[in-house]
Formats: C-alpha cells, sequence, structure tokens
C-alpha cells in the first residue's frame, strides 16, 4: 500500500514549522491525548474486536493511558496483533521529521549525527517532511535466528569503505527498532528471541537508547514497545528473561469468545463466502453448531489446549460448510444455497490443521473431528429445540420408514420426505420460521432427524456425508 502524500499546506521547514505553533509532544503523550478524546465521545479504542469490551479492552486502554509498554499474552487467535495494529489510530495523523532522516529525528529535538548536522547547516531552512501514522508502526514476528542487527543495527560495510572509520556513528545502518523512533514497535512471539537478542532489547525499553556492538551510541529514543507472547512460554517454560518481563509496565491476558452469540458474530464479521449465483441463507443452528464446534474443542481433554483453538478455525470451519452447500446447488439447481448438517462433514478439511490432538494413542483426528460435530449438534439441539412432533416423528419410523439424507440430494428430496411425514414438516416449520424457503426447511428437518438420533430417540447408518435414519427397533 503506497504512503499518503502529506497536504501542501503543511509547513515544509524548521521556519514554517515554528510558526505554525507545532509543539512537540512525545509518542505516550500523543496517544494519552488521542484516547481520551475518544473516550469523552464514546469512541471504542477498538471497533473490529469483539467480545472485549468488558475485559481486555479497559485494561488496555488504563495501560495506554498510564503510558506502559504492554504485553499481551493469549494462545493463537485472540486478535492479538489485531488490536496492536488498531493503535495506530491514536497516533496524530502527520509527524514533521527532519527531511530524510533514518529514525523520524524531531526538527526540534534531533537525535541522529546526520540530523544533527544537517539542522547544524541549515539552522531554520532546515527541509521537513511529514509521516502520516500509518507509517509510524514496525512490526517484527520474533524467531530463533533474529539476530541484533535485524533490531538494532549494524555497521555498513558499504559505508566504511566510503571512507568512515568504524567507530563514526555515521557509519551505522540502523535496525527495526531505532526506525520506529517516535511511533510503536511490536514484537509478537517474543519469547521466540534467543536470551542475548532479549538482552539488547532491555536498553531500549528501560533507558530508551540502544548500543550497537562495541559503539557507545546514544539514541534517545521514543517509542511504545507492545509485545505478544503465548503464555505457555511466556510463565511456564522461561523462555522469556526476568529483567527484560520487568520492562513492561503492562500484562494484559486475552481470551477466547466467553459466549458462542460473540463468537457467531467474529465469524460473521471476518468470513469471506464464495461469488453465488443464488441467495446464501445460513440457518441460524448452523451458525450455532459451527461456532459451538471451537467452544467444545476449548474444553476437550483430546485437544491441546497449549497451542489453543484459534476462531480461525470458526471462521474457516463457517466457510468450508457454505462452499460444501454452495457445491450442491450448483450440481441439484436449488434456487438458495442453504447449508445443512450433512455438510458439517466437510469441517474435517479445515478443522485438520488448527488444532493438535493431546493423546499419545493413536486416535484418528477423523473421528475426534466427528465426535466434536456431534458434541456441538446434540448440545444446540438441546439446548434450542423443544419437539411436541418427537413422539409421532419416532412412531413414523417405527412403520418402517427409511429417510436418506446426504449433501448431494436436492431440496425437493425433503419436501418428499416431509409430505409424506406431516409430523416432521411440522418440527422443521417451527425450527426454520414460519417464512422458511424449501431449503431451509429441507436444512431444520434434516437437524430435526440428526437430533432425535443423538438424542437416542432414532437410529442412524452414516458413511462420510451421507446417513440413512431408521427406527432403533430395526
Amino acid at each position: 500500500m503506497s504512503s499518503p502524500i502529506a497536504p501542501a499546506t503543511l509547513p515544509r521547514t524548521l521556519r514554517e514549522l515554528r510558526e505554525a505553533g507545532y509543539t512537540r509532544r512525545s509518542v505516550r503523550e500523543e496517544m494519552r491525548a488521542n484516547l481520551e478524546t475518544r473516550l469523552v465521545d464514546g469512541r471504542p479504542l477498538v471497533s473490529s474486536v469483539l467480545g472485549y469490551e468488558d475485559s481486555v479492552l479497559p485494561q488496555l486502554e488504563t495501560a495506554l493511558l498510564a503510558g506502559h509498554d504492554i504485553i499481551l499474552l493469549g494462545e493463537r487467535g485472540q486478535a492479538k496483533t489485531r488490536m496492536i495494529r488498531a493503535l495506530v489510530e491514536l497516533l496524530d495523523e502527520w509527524l514533521p521529521i527532519v527531511a530524510g532522516s533514518p529514525v523520524r529525528d524531531d526538527p526540534f529535538a534531533p537525535i541522529s549525527p546526520d540530523a544533527i548536522d544537517l539542522l547544524a547547516r541549515l539552522g531554520e531552512e532546515t527541509p521537513i517532511d511529514w509521516v502520516h501514522r500509518s507509517q509510524r508502526f514496525a512490526e517484527k514476528l520474533a524467531t530463533p535466528d533474529t539476530s541484533m542487527a535485524d533490531l538494532i543495527g549494524e555497521v555498513d560495510p558499504i559505508k566504511v569503505a566510503g571512507g568512515l572509520y568504524l567507530d563514526d556513528p555515521r557509519a551505522l545502518s540502523y535496525g527495526l527498532v531505532p526506525k520506529s523512533n517516535r511511533g510503536i514497535f511490536a514484537m509478537n512471539e517474543l519469547p521466540d528471541l534467543a536470551e542475548r537478542i532479549q538482552v539488547g532489547l532491555l536498553n531500549v525499553l528501560e533507558e530508551r537508547d540502544v548500543q550497537i556492538r562495541g559503539h557507545l551510541v546514544r539514541l534517545e529514543l521514543d517509542l511504545v514497545v507492545v509485545a505478544t507472547a503465548n503464555p505457555e512460554d511466556y510463565t511456564n517454560r522461561g523462555r522469556l528473561i526476568t529483567p527484560l518481563k520487568d520492562r513492561f509496565g503492562s500484562q494484559i491476558r486475552t481470551h477466547y469468545p466467553y459466549e458462542i452469540a460473540t463468537e457467531i458474530e467474529i465469524v460473521h464479521q471476518e468470513a469471506v463466502l464464495a461469488p453465488s449465483p443464488v441467495p446464501i441463507v445460513v440457518p441460524w443452528f448452523i451458525d450455532d453448531i459451527v461456532a459451538r464446534v471451537s467452544h467444545v474443542a476449548r474444553a476437550s481433554h483430546v485437544i491441546s489446549q497449549r497451542s489453543g483453538v484459534s476462531v480461525r478455525l470458526s471462521i474457516a470451519n463457517y466457510e468450508t460448510v457454505v462452499a460444501s452447500a454452495l457445491r450442491r446447488s450448483l450440481r441439484t439447481g436449488d434456487a438458495t444455497v442453504v447449508p445443512r448438517v450433512s455438510d458439517l462433514a466437510a469441517m474435517v478439511q479445515s478443522t485438520q490443521g488448527k488444532i493438535e490432538l493431546d493423546t499419545v494413542d493413536d486416535t484418528d483426528s477423523d473421528q475426534v473431528i466427528a465426535a466434536l460435530v456431534a458434541l456441538a449438534t446434540r448440545q444446540c439441539f438441546s439446548e434450542h429445540v423443544v419437539l411436541t412432533e418427537a413422539g409421532g416423528i419416532v412412531a413414523a419410523f417405527d412403520d418402517e420408514v427409511l429417510v436418506h439424507v446426504g449433501d448431494d440430494l436436492a431440496d425437493q428430496h425433503y419436501l418428499d420426505v416431509m409430505a409424506a411425514m406431516e409430523d416432521l414438516r411440522a418440527a422443521a416449520t417451527r425450527v426454520a420460521g414460519p417464512n422458511a424457503t424449501p431449503g431451509e426447511l429441507a436444512s431444520a428437518a434434516e437437524f430435526v432427524l440428526e437430533g432425535l438420533y443423538l438424542t437416542k430417540r432414532l437410529a442412524k447408518d452414516a458413511a462420510g456425508a451421507r446417513a440413512l435414519y431408521r427406527s432403533r427397533g430395526r
């Protein structure tokens, strides 16, 4: 993405900047003032993150008002990076710097040798550049091979070859941290840094200066440092050195959505569905089951909770289930795309890579996923559906009725079944709503049959996404 162009009306020299009445302030003061304005106006700190309104976001606001460096602790898929990136909105839209400065020198208080020399030579005529707030954010994923040169800097051999001495500050090539001066520096998965590199960050957080190899380089850096870490790495394994941990002013614990309704809302916000030639209608119970699968996985002793079960699992599963329904409608010519319980079998492919089994035996992951889906479906059915027609439906099966379902059957197949089973039609209508389309009725009918099977009132012979429902007595 290209950098926004600064308005021509902004001052272009130090003299113009001074005459315009510009007042310098630190990044922390800048963010605090802009956050105070948001709070007074009743605007949220982060509008795109759901489920943290009463937990994480108040703590984050408090940390920013206190002027702290912050570390966010949480498993994968808890919107840590999204929150960090959203902090850019608390910066002023435009920031004046000494033109050409690699470390965004403040025109009134330069820190780099080049900027200091430039001001000494040009004085009030020193040229000014303007940096948009979107360019004042730097992010690094910590890896074991991250070097001091990456973060802090290194002697540039090309500059030395050009005639500069090794101990000349101008021979230095700055790393990501100095280049983040007067902005926000984010380090993801901080404990993955080698310990010697963690030591190099100590001065940045405490003294606001940097040391590059044997050079005594003091840069009064002005930046806010925000880091993320998995709680397992941060607290139990001791992969973060204690002095560095002590430098963060606030430690904030993130979490997965507490409520299924919140997870559904996140899924609706984030899912990207494939274009469809006909309308896509996702029944409420499919929403619930897809989100609930993640919730039951987070409580399962079979799933490794150390790595977590990301919200991205719910999003990917939702997209896969809808895609499965779309695939069917393209073949059957149905008027709408409506996912059914039989489409939930497609979630195996989108779940496999997003969970880790916490077992030592040869447990089949497909079976584990199928069990999670079945548990989520049973919970959804038991909590939300009351069937007065259950006895009539079960009695019909006792009269040797068999019902085939599958992800390849058209809506009309289900309508034909319901035409012969009035109790099933009545139950499906109650579940889907009085104005339900044929596709929604078909989906609701299959949900009712699956619910009766999972509550042990019907029997089922299944093979993948196809099944046959029958009486338990046959």
